[in-house]
């Protein structure tokens, strides 16, 4: 499953703690580094990062402030979990931990 690769990718590098909510999974250290949402025909994936993902991969990015964009990555397959995806991963990890 898509969202168990990417909980089990986070907590080998540190602890991640994922808040199922009504909308998905937020998934946090110190502050929240994604959030997974499942639609009718993949998962989003919204990356907090400080910068925008200039990738086709990512379909939308919203300022959140100065030093906060959100950026969506629509997930299909497990494989869509690639390298490049995870390395965003550790960089909002890295973001969210204080």
């Amino acid at each position: 499953m898509i969202c168990d690769a990417i909980i089990e990718h986070l907590r080998s590098i540190g602890p991640v703690h994922a808040d199922a909510v009504r909308v998905g999974v937020f998934l946090k250290t110190d502050r929240k580094l994604a959030e997974l949402r499942p639609k009718s025909r993949w998962l989003s994936c919204y990356l907090y990062l400080p910068r925008e993902i200039a990738d086709p991969r990512v379909s939308r990015s919203t300022r959140l402030s100065a030093g906060r964009v959100v950026n969506e990555v629509k997930l299909r397959t497990p494989g869509d979990v690639d390298d490049e995806l995870l390395g965003w991963l550790e960089e909002a990890f890295d973001e969210a931990t204080d």
